[in-house]
């Protein structure tokens, strides 16, 4: 699932491409709105939620978005070829003269009242990157359940808005604690929370995640490539290294499942650097 810097990003792409203009196109293929006339209304704004998008139009209408683990927006020129997978994969299309963002995916597609934008996203909590951000708030509702384990608090939307598990990992080493640590035994909380939100605020403009202040690609997937094991993934102090050194010790990082399906996730983390409960210790 994106991180919110990722949604943040889709946003600002977004606004750039369609805030502003009067909608020649507009198709939402999806049951509950298929025959949607949205047409010849302009869009005011696309703002994002945590890892909500809200596409504003005139009349008080928000189309509400979500991109999950598959979704994601494109922005073509209008006139261009469509690239982002098979026509039956199109969720929502919105364009003017000039340019066309099209929705591949997308698990959630929602036509509202602008004036009931609650209705979906009033359940989160302070938004990370939003003008309601409230570090107290954020940790009010972490520590409500203290027995909880902290990479499970941290993705859990409604204390605050916009971690995925990529960061959980990574804030949990920061943090030097496993992610199954309960997080009311965690003296550093606050100092985690911060980190949070430094971490989407220095990522939320530029493609990928860093966490280590390493900016180089990542070579993993690209065939033919020599550059040394050392160089994998070291964009992240964890995340993705299972079975790797770890870049702070040199302890060999491990991973193991975390939760239950459908939302089962791969933990990573530094047996010598993290202190506290592991999966079967």
């Amino acid at each position: 699932m994106p991180e919110g810097d990722s949604v943040f990003r889709t946003a600002a792409q977004l606004h750039e491409a369609l805030a502003d203009r009067t909608l020649s196109v507009a198709d939402l293929r999806v049951p509950a709105h298929a025959t949607a006339v949205l047409a010849g209304r302009q869009v005011l704004d696309v703002t994002p939620r945590g890892k909500h998008l809200l596409t504003r139009l005139e009349g008080d209408l928000t189309l509400h978005t979500h991109l999950r683990m598959d979704g994601r927006w494109q922005v073509y020129r209008t006139g261009d070829r469509w690239t982002g997978g098979p026509g039956h994969q199109i969720r929502a299309v919105l364009g003017h003269e000039e340019l066309t963002a099209v929705g591949y995916r997308l698990p959630v597609v929602q036509l509202l009242r602008t004036s009931d934008e609650s209705t979906a996203v009033g359940h989160l909590g302070p938004d990370l990157l939003g003008p309601d951000w409230d570090p107290d708030e954020a940790l009010r509702r972490l520590l409500a359940d203290p027995a909880r384990p902290v990479a499970e608090a941290l993705l859990d939307q409604r204390n605050l808005a916009g971690i995925g598990n990529i960061y959980a990992n990574e804030l949990c080493f920061l943090g030097r604690t496993t992610p199954w640590q309960p997080v009311g035994e965690l003296a550093g909380l606050e100092l985690m929370v911060g980190w949070a939100r430094h971490l989407l605020l220095v990522n939320r403009l530029r493609p990928g995640h860093t966490t280590t202040g390493d900016l180089r690609s990542d070579p993993i997937g690209c065939p033919g490539h020599a550059a040394p094991a050392s160089r994998f993934r070291e964009r992240n102090w964890v995340y993705g290294r299972g079975g790797r050194p770890c870049l702070r010790c040199g302890s060999t990082v491990r991973a193991a499942q975390r939760g239950a399906a459908p939302q089962q996730r791969v933990t990573y983390w530094c047996p010598t650097c993290q202190q506290g409960p592991t999966p079967g210790g």
